[in-house]
């Protein structure tokens, strides 16, 4: 296992932003930028290069839908770590896109279901014309039958997409199961870079991200202090203290969560909780969960458990 080809890429803005529909201050947003800049992160995800014209979006989030311009202000000038954004198939504007050159960023990420992937390819294609690094992000992959793979990944093997990730959406993955994805994209794709996004659901996300590395993945997905949507993500702060890198250094990432993030947890909920425990058990996607935790039975475990399990049962959470 070849440590030195391994990247962190920090995904707290982006992943984090679902627990709290992208409330960052552009100083707590400036400050994780340089904290992960000193810690030696290889990238930092900002948020989502979405068009909010698309998703008839009425209020401005300016990490949702990443602009340029504002970018440029926030960032006069870039330090060690890259910057990527994540686009959704169907969500993106082209016109939207400016050639790398121009523009802040420096990698474009495409998330896509299976069945989508020759639209997330034709982004990647034209991310790829435009001078970026690119990703395609699989997303649900535990439910994804083999040869719906072998399809998928006959066009990617033609594509220029630089990292093809496994994304363990619902936290439902294994070290072992994680183990055969990787060995299986390995082998489907030999001359693709492969990624790594995980979800903490039963408390794996940190076991599963090493067992990818371990097996040759080299982009690794984290977040400070894991904040990600629901269970969350593997930690940034484990990885740069885990992996034997000289150019890793922890307190930096210690930094941002003392000044910043013990106060955002006490206002956000994300972690390994248990509905959401359940639903990773359950290979569910965790929205109900997420819902249940907004009721007023939020920890009537047994409920929520009889609910997900009974299929009699509805499946929206009532509030008593």
């Amino acid at each position: 296992m070849e440590i030195g080809s391994s990247k962190i890429l920090d995904c707290t803005i982006r992943d984090g932003g679902l627990v709290n529909n992208w409330d960052f201050s552009v100083e707590f947003v400036q400050d994780l930028y340089n904290g992960l800049s000193d810690a030696g992160v290889e990238y930092m995800e900002i948020g989502y290069k979405n068009s909010p014209k698309l998703l008839n979006a009425t209020e401005p989030n300016p990490w949702r839908f990443l602009d340029d311009h504002f970018l440029k202000e926030i960032f006069p000038e870039k330090k060690f770590t890259k910057l990527s954004a994540l686009v959704d198939i169907g969500r993106v504007d082209p016109n939207d896109i400016l050639p790398r050159e121009e523009s802040v960023l420096d990698m474009i990420r495409v998330a896509c279901y299976i069945r989508e992937v020759d639209k997330g390819l034709e982004l990647v294609q034209m991310f790829h014309d435009l001078g970026y690094e690119t990703s395609l992000n699989i997303m649900a992959l535990s439910s994804v039958p083999d040869n719906q793979l072998i399809e998928a990944f006959e066009m990617v093997k033609a594509s220029p997409v630089d990292v093809v990730y496994i994304v363990d959406s619902f936290g439902s993955l294994d070290p072992a199961e994680i183990e055969h994805q990787v060995k299986k994209f390995k082998k489907m794709i030999p001359d693709k870079q492969l990624g790594i996004h995980t979800h903490n659901n039963m408390q794996l996300a940190f076991a599963n991200t090493l067992t990818a590395l371990r097996n040759g993945v080299t982009f690794l997905d984290s977040s400070v202090y894991g904040m990600g949507r629901a269970a969350g993500n593997c930690n940034t702060e484990l990885l740069v203290s885990y992996i034997q890198k000289a150019s890793y250094e922890m307190k930096p990432v210690l930094g941002i969560i003392e000044k910043h993030m013990l106060e955002m947890r006490q206002k956000w909920e994300w972690g390994y909780i248990i509905p959401y425990m359940i639903s990773g058990v359950l290979n569910e996607h965790p929205r109900v969960a997420m819902a249940y935790r907004e009721s007023d039975n939020r920890d009537r475990f047994v409920d929520f458990y009889d609910q997900v399990t009974s299929p009699e049962v509805s499946m929206t959470p009532a509030s008593k």
